[in-house]
């Protein structure tokens, strides 16, 4: 899930926009932390503490409101009402990370993914969208290379990954589109900081396309201490806390 972060806070300040080049500094201010960290905290937290995934989603979108949030999510954040309001939206996806690490097999990792996701994004582009990235999270933390993740996203999900990220449009918010620029940002990438790099290359929503690219590359490759402890240290203490708490138990 730190990759998942890592991706969010180092794509934050390029989000919109279309950069087309690797070459910039990871950690340049302004750095920060939108929706995509709180929300990932949120589902770590809901499986540390066995609470239910809409309770904690819930009381993270409250306790840091200003954060980036999408309008329905928002508005379902701050109400007393539970039901999902069919989103497609690459929300589902961006938060699921702690799912692929804290479950030991992939059948309860993609039942589990399906359980965060429906709770808001009951569509079933978004339950598939959040059940891919956490598949190829999952597999990759099994030791699968490239390929075989390749194939096992095609195969099951139909999503095309068959485009390079130099040809790649900048990407937009639907899971549709995002989900398979995210997982090219991992297959062309040679290690954590080029799948991050990558993510940012595409455009668009970067911060939430690296979230997803850095999660997967995280379960791949690892994450490197010196971009660990940044990022670490650009968290608040709650956020912080709940973090090296998940990390400690699940993350070796």
């Amino acid at each position: 899930m730190l990759g998942a972060i890592a991706g969010d806070i180092i794509g934050s300040i390029y989000e919109g926009k279309s950069i087309k080049t690797k070459h910039f500094d990871l950690f340049d201010p302004p750095r920060y932390f939108t929706d995509d960290t709180i929300l990932t905290v949120a589902i770590a937290d809901a499986i540390l503490n066995q609470k239910s995934y809409a309770e904690m989603l819930k009381k993270y979108c409250r306790n840091y409101p200003d954060a980036g949030y999408g309008g329905n999510f928002y508005q379902w954040g701050h109400s007393d009402n539970d039901e999902p309001y069919n989103s497609y939206g690459n929300g589902s996806a961006m938060r699921v990370s702690p799912v692929a690490f804290a479950f030991q097999d992939l059948e309860t990792v993609l039942k589990e993914a399906e359980n965060t996701a429906i709770v808001t994004h009951n569509h079933p582009e978004g339950i598939k969208g959040a059940k891919a990235l956490a598949s190829a999270i999952f597999l990759a933390r099994k030791g699968s290379n490239k390929l075989e993740i390749k194939n096992y996203i095609e195969t099951n999900f139909n999503y095309n990954l068959s485009e390079k990220v130099t040809s790649v449009l900048p990407s937009r918010v639907s899971c549709q589109q995002s989900i398979p620029q995210a997982i090219i940002a991992f297959l062309e990438g040679t290690d954590f900081e080029d799948t991050i790099r990558n993510a940012v290359y595409i455009g668009g929503d970067t911060d939430t396309i690296a979230c997803m690219a850095g999660s997967i590359a995280h379960s791949f490759y690892g994450i490197p201490e010196n971009i660990k402890l940044q990022v670490l240290n650009l968290l608040p203490l709650p956020l912080k806390l709940v973090t090296e708490t998940f990390i400690n138990k699940y993350i070796h």
